[in-house]
């Protein structure tokens, strides 16, 4: 099935898509719907850098290939099975994901030798049998020692059953793309046990031509990235809103930490491929209080879409999500992904600014987390950090609008 300039809304009783999509066109599409799509095959033939940008989780249990163009996680995930593979990607045409999500594998690993799960990139081997092994791999960039730094766009998390006394070599494969302003040839292993505090492993060879980096005597795995040693992580979005306002866009956005942050660029497009700088902002530089910052789009066309951009003073950058100007005066809500690994975010489309209080209480109804923001009228997006929070099923419930409106849902931590 080709889908020319088209995107896939899934709302039917899931059940597998046998044929094989192809996405074509010049033009970004989207794959949403409430239900997931169970696909056989996927290509990806896109001109120059347009994209598949995923609205929703989706599954693969064949083979997601590339020609041409870009497949954006955009903070969802993709489950290739236990054979599922990706193939041809390339400096151009690969998997993205600055907003978080992975794409994940399960594998039986027994003395792998050269294993490369799903064509993920992570090659392993080992003398010992690491049994059902998930390994999954991100796009996002890490913080490094202490809480600060960055990464290039690309880490692992493996989880083998056998996680021990394992003795493994691991290639770290990557593209030039993903090197986020890091030197190539500084490049070494970092690792973390939970995705906050990290050590840098050294590395046991390089080769920059290949695109490669190899570490050997691993004795357990977790999650593995590639830095260098002092990268600054600038900025953490606390919450990004898009309100309308006596016909015009009204955008505030706030954050929770700033690190050498040096200013903003606020986008706007109306297909997800071609975005104008509409305005750019000071960045406050150095701050561990709430920052807020606005700015109002007196000629935005209808249905435009928004991001907002920080660059720090060494050129890095850090994206917010996409939110769509959607002058509704519905309330509505949105939490995802789930399964959450690191980051929940939610969406919150409200007619009045109100504060909001969200709470997360375990399978026994402990609460283990709570934490209010300001909801201003309009769409919000707002950021929980699960990274401290146990593997496990737990409820999400939000009381804003002086109690008038209550949402809860259901998620699991991975």
């Amino acid at each position: 099935m080709v889908l020319d300039n088209i995107g896939l809304q899934h709302n039917a009783a899931s059940a597998a898509l046998d044929n094989v999509f192809k996405f074509t066109g010049n033009t970004n599409t989207f794959i949403s719907g409430a239900t997931l799509p169970l696909f056989t095959n996927v290509e990806v033939t896109l001109s120059g850098t347009s994209k598949i940008i995923l609205q929703r989780a989706i599954n693969i249990s064949n083979n997601l290939s590339f020609q041409s163009g870009l497949l954006d996680l955009n903070s969802n995930n993709i489950d290739l099975g236990t054979i599922g593979s990706i193939n041809g990607e390339s400096e151009t045409s690969r998997i993205i994901g600055a907003n978080g999500g992975y794409i994940q594998i399960t594998s039986t690993l027994n003395a792998p030798l050269s294993a490369n799960p799903g064509n993920l990139g992570a090659i392993l081997t080992s003398t010992q049998n690491l049994g059902s092994t998930i390994i999954r791999r991100g796009h996002q960039s890490q913080t490094n020692a202490g809480g600060g730094g960055s990464s290039i766009l690309r880490y692992y998390d493996i989880n083998p059953a056998n996680n021990s006394g394992l003795n493994a070599t691991f290639r770290f494969s990557y593209f030039d793309a993903e090197l986020n302003s890091l030197d190539e040839n500084g490049l070494v292993f970092w690792r973390s046990a939970n995705n906050t505090t990290w050590t840098n492993q050294g590395f046991s060879t390089r080769n920059t031509a290949a695109n490669y980096a190899d570490k050997t005597g691993i004795d357990a795995f977790s999650r593995w990235t590639l830095s260098g040693i002092t990268n600054p992580l600038p900025v953490k979005f606390a919450v990004f809103n898009v309100r309308c306002e006596n016909g015009n866009v009204m955008l505030t956005w706030k954050t929770a930490q700033e690190f050498n942050s040096s200013y903003f660029n606020v986008e706007r497009s109306t297909d997800g491929n071609r975005w104008t700088v509409v305005t750019t902002k000071a960045a406050a530089g150095n701050s561990s209080v709430e920052q807020s910052y606005n700015f109002s789009d007196n000629f935005s066309p209808s249905n435009s879409i928004y991001r907002i951009v920080e660059y720090d003073v060494n050129g890095h950058s850090n994206y917010t999500s996409i939110i769509r100007s959607d002058c509704s005066s519905k309330d509505s809500w949105r939490v995802w992904p789930n399964p959450v690994t690191e980051n929940v975010w939610i969406t919150i489309n409200t007619m009045n600014a109100s504060k909001i209080t969200v709470k997360i209480f375990d399978s026994k109804g402990a609460l283990v987390n709570s934490q209010q923001n300001n909801l201003l009228s309009g769409i919000n997006l707002l950021n929980i950090d699960m990274k401290k929070i146990a593997a496990g099923s737990y409820q999400i419930v939000a009381d804003w609008n002086d109690g008038q409106m209550q949402k809860a849902v259901k998620i699991v931590k991975l």
